[in-house]
């Protein structure tokens, strides 16, 4: 058996992989950049080959560089693929997959809200009805593209896709299959045949084998490793969701510790028992312990995104400073919002840019920078839009306590927000919680480095994790800055209601047809 444990996480804009010893020691990382289809507004899929061809690529980087007989096993996680990757009776790509972000189904939701017994819905799945949901988006394929319903035989999440394109196994874990919504029956751990009629969604496509994140669903086959570069044989397991193995890759996996996930998206996760189901949350089983831990969480749509954006749109100066420079973009627009003062000096910007998940769960909201005076400048921007992300953050983790959720002392924070130390800064005064992030910043790859430890016996448990993360120190709220945020918070809370209507027809206007 090889000595490396090597886990891969297919993200919405970058594959990660790394390299890891069972005592967690990073032997070597990699990534691969992508970008997505927009063919429409709010509308957000993607080819599969895409996500097979960076993970691929990425494993050939690690493998090429300590040989595929020194990797022990490998586990890939992956984006909320939404709909799942739509295939046919050859398992070919039929369509692109409707990733989390697309928020085309809205006649979908209306229908569901209109014909389904909601609270029956509910008490199944321990989810709502929402445009985010894959159910919601499989019946938009269903109703509005008919040819392409014909020939589709199964769905497969895009780790599950990757899996089965290296070892010729078909299986779903019940992170994805939870996350699914509508079709996944939360306590019994199985598809729900109740929702599917209800529903009109026939289960035989989706996979009957449901597993554990850390099942050994496959091995490499012959051209697995072709496309891999990894040894034949080598066991492939079936990973899980990106934001409950981030979650894990920070140290949680007991009652109420929570974690930030702050990448294109935020996640704001918490563990618990089963007592924290809620309509405006979503819900679904954990990474680690799948029949009795649950990963609950709320958060928006945008958040590294929001930063992305502005450095492509807005930030060209900062790019070209920093190649001259050596420098990150992101660093050189960080010292520039850093003079600016908490609240942007009345400027408030609301980050709902490709509409909003939980709790507001509102697709037809949009963004929007409100108070712009002459003084402002691209400092303050940019400052609105950390500051937006913070709020939207502080909203969800009040949506989880105001159910219920059992709550640890402090917040972690991975992702890209863990590396701008002005952006912890600010998320700890606007939500007044102390605020921890991990050092070295690997994420869910770590996670599934782990369940292939856990699955191959080269790690004991998954407290090993502790022994292989380290935090920063507390970033404590400031009392002065947080009560500048309090003020504001309320504002960003208002501004919302007091635009809702405008925004969304701004949204209908948006997909008129104009010349």
């Amino acid at each position: 058996m090889g000595e490396f444990l090597l886990g891969i996480d297919v993200g919405t804009q970058v594959t990660k992989g790394v390299l890891v010893r069972p005592t967690g020691a990073v032997v070597a990382q990699a990534s691969r950049e992508y970008g997505l289809l927009h063919p429409q507004p709010l509308w957000a899929e993607q080819w599969p080959d895409v996500w097979l061809d960076a993970a691929c690529g990425v494993i050939r980087d690690l493998v090429s560089r300590h040989g595929s007989d020194a990797v022990a096993g490998v586990c890939i996680s992956g984006l909320y693929g939404g709909s799942g990757v739509p295939l046919d009776e050859k398992m070919r790509p039929v369509r692109p997959c409707l990733i989390w972000m697309d928020r085309r189904a809205t006649a979908e939701v209306r229908w569901i809200m209109e014909n389904v017994d909601l609270d029956r819905l509910f008490a199944v799945t321990g989810n709502w009805v929402d445009s985010y949901y894959g159910y919601t988006k499989i019946l938009w394929i269903k109703n509005h593209e008919p040819e392409s319903w014909k020939r589709i035989k199964l769905f497969l999440p895009p780790n599950a896709y990757i899996v089965y394109r290296l070892t010729g196994a078909v299986a779903i874990d019940h992170s994805s299959a939870g996350n699914l919504g509508g079709l996944y029956d939360i306590r019994r751990h199985t598809w729900s045949e109740e929702m599917a009629e209800l529903l009109g969604i026939p289960l035989a496509i989706l996979p009957r084998r449901i597993v554990p994140s850390a099942e050994v669903v496959g091995e490499v086959t012959g051209e697995g490793a072709r496309l891999s570069g990894l040894r034949p044989g080598t066991p492939v397991l079936a990973g899980g969701i990106d934001a409950p193995m981030e979650t894990l890759a920070a140290g949680a996996f007991s009652r109420g510790d929570n974690v930030a996930m702050m990448g294109t998206s935020t996640c704001w996760g918490i563990i618990h028992r089963g007592e924290g189901f809620a309509r405006e949350l979503v819900s679904m089983p954990h990474v680690i312990h799948p029949d009795e831990l649950y990963y609950t969480w709320a958060g928006s749509a945008t958040s590294g995104a929001l930063v992305r954006w502005f450095r492509d749109r807005l930030g060209a100066e900062e790019v070209r400073a920093a190649e001259r420079s050596g420098r990150d973009p992101y660093a050189i627009l960080d010292e520039a919002a850093a003079t600016v003062p908490p609240g942007c000096e009345g400027l408030v910007a609301l980050p709902y840019f490709m509409g909003e998940r939980a709790p507001l769960w509102d697709p037809e909201a949009r963004g929007a920078f409100v108070g712009l005076t002459l003084s402002h400048t691209k400092a303050h921007l940019f400052r609105a839009l950390l500051e937006a992300a913070a709020f939207s953050l502080r909203h969800a983790i009040e949506a989880g306590v105001g159910v219920g959720l059992p709550l640890a002392d402090e917040t972690v924070v991975v992702g890209g927000a863990a590396n701008s130390r002005l952006w912890l800064r600010i998320i700890a005064d606007v939500t007044g919680r102390p605020i921890r992030a991990l050092r070295g910043g690997v994420g869910a790859p770590l996670a599934d480095a782990l369940l292939v430890g856990l699955a191959t016996g080269l790690v004991d448990g998954p407290r090993a994790i502790k022994g292989w993360i380290s935090y920063t120190d507390p970033v404590r709220p400031d009392p002065e800055r947080r009560s500048v945020y309090e003020r504001y918070y309320r504002l960003y809370r208002r501004l919302y209601h007091a635009l809702a209507d405008a925004l969304h027809e701004l949204s209908r206007l948006s997909q008129e047809k104009t010349r």
